[in-house]
């Protein structure tokens, strides 16, 4: 029994590292993802019913490689070989059927940089929902379930597998090739890419909903497909700029919440307990950003500001005047209501909270704030620091009342009670 455990555990890891790579080649050959996926999991029941007999191979990736090749073979027979190209696909299959393993391996890895690189592109393509990008990509580069992906934002499994399901259905509708765009295409799609990337990290670093305020897992997922980006796009800074804050933001973690799961924030964190192999990883990354001329682009002005905080020692040794002129030239480079408000967060620290409360009240009628909770939130912290206690209650009882996180609503109705 417990044997047969540890195979089926060996299998789990197997899945997770080779799933990604399995179907962006099985998808190089079939041309559909959804058909590369069921071929894929075709060759993963086989592993299931083979491996705890015979053992797991020396080459389990090229060993699933070689299965869901076969089932291809078979599934082409099944449609009687219906169209030319399925007819061409099978023979191509069929001439290699009985190759080493030495072709076996050269058949897994061949073009995989590219493959994978191209499912990346095909899984956040902009014709769909960010909600089904996510989905996606978590599913085919990310290798978890739909239950895993369901429990992971906080919707019913049945939402999720739709969102899968109809996601595969309209990259085959609209034909969305299995390619790596080029020139203006090329930089729309990344930014796509990177969004959903970011969209994943950051629902892993808050969570929007439920009761933990981290999912460590999602950062983990998220920052495991930015590195493989960046080693696909080497010459892309905006990619490195991401991997940057990914890896700065998640040195963090473990002091991110206290003993009981309750979340702490930035200035009261225990530094000496930010991982500082992620932070020299980030460095790294931001300086290769810069290097390659990406100094003025959103995600690397935002690893930027990130690699203030992480080269200061102490949060009073935090350079927030340098905070303020870069959330500035964010504001000018990719202007939204979010980054104000993170501005006018720098402008407290670094001028006082009355030209920071300014900002705050300037953005009160931005209707995508509306229903922001950390807007009543930062007004409640501004409020409370310049001596206005039952103004600042109010704000943080309203920004508890919006939030979904029950560890957040938790912190901002214990700051509500301290201002009494």
């Amino acid at each position: 029994m417990g044997a047969a455990a540890d195979i089926h555990r060996t299998i789990d890891a197997v899945w997770r590292i080779e799933s990604p790579r399995l179907i962006a080649g099985l998808t190089r050959i079939v041309r559909d993802v959804g058909l590369a996926e069921d071929l894929a999991q075709d060759a993963l029941v086989a592993a299931l019913e083979q491996w705890p007999a015979s053992g797991v191979p020396s080459n389990p990736g090229a060993w699933l490689m070689a299965a869901a090749r076969n089932r291809a073979i078979d599934h082409f027979r099944r449609n009687k070989l219906i169209e030319r190209k399925h007819e061409e696909i099978g023979y191509q299959l069929e001439s290699r059927k009985d190759t080493t393993a030495v072709d076996l391996d050269s058949s897994l890895d061949d073009n995989i940089g590219d493959d994978l690189l191209r499912l990346i592109f095909m899984a956040c393509h902009p014709v769909l929902s960010s909600e089904a990008r996510a989905a996606l990509t978590l599913r085919l580069l990310g290798g978890l379930t739909t239950d895993e992906i369901a429990r992971a934002f906080l919707v019913p499994e049945a939402t999720v597998a739709q969102r899968i399901v109809r996601a595969k259905r309209t990259l085959s509708e609209k034909k969305v090739a299995f390619e790596v765009p080029r020139g203006d295409e090329l930089h729309a799609r990344l930014a796509s890419v990177l969004e959903v990337l970011y969209l994943i990290f950051n629902e892993g670093y808050t969570a929007t909903a439920g009761g933990d305020w981290m999912r460590p897992a999602l950062c983990e997922d998220a920052l495991r497909l930015g590195r493989i980006l960046a080693e696909l796009a080497p010459h892309e800074p905006e990619v490195h700029g991401l991997v940057a804050l990914m890896e700065i933001q998640a040195s963090r973690t473990r002091a991110r919440t206290g003993p009981d799961g309750e979340p702490v924030l930035l200035l009261n964190q225990n530094r000496a307990h930010w991982d500082q192999m992620l932070i020299r990883r980030g460095l790294a990354a931001f300086d290769r950003a810069e290097k390659l001329g990406g100094s003025l682009s959103p995600y690397v002005l935002q690893a930027a500001i990130a690699a203030c905080h992480a080269r200061a020692r102490a949060a009073e040794e935090t350079d927030w005047p340098r905070i303020v002129a870069l959330y500035g030239i964010l504001a000018r480079v990719s202007p939204s209501p979010i980054v104000e408000l993170n501005r006018a967060v720098a402008v407290s620290m670094a001028s006082g909270p009355a030209a920071a409360l300014e900002i705050v009240d300037a953005l009160a009628t931005e209707p995508s704030l509306a229903a922001y909770h950390l807007l009543p939130a930062v007004r409640g912290d501004l409020l409370f620091k310049l001596g206005r206690p039952a103004e600042a209650r109010a704000e943080f009882e309203r920004a508890a009342s919006l939030t979904r996180n029950s560890r957040e609503r938790a912190l901002l109705l214990s700051r509500a009670q301290s201002c009494a």
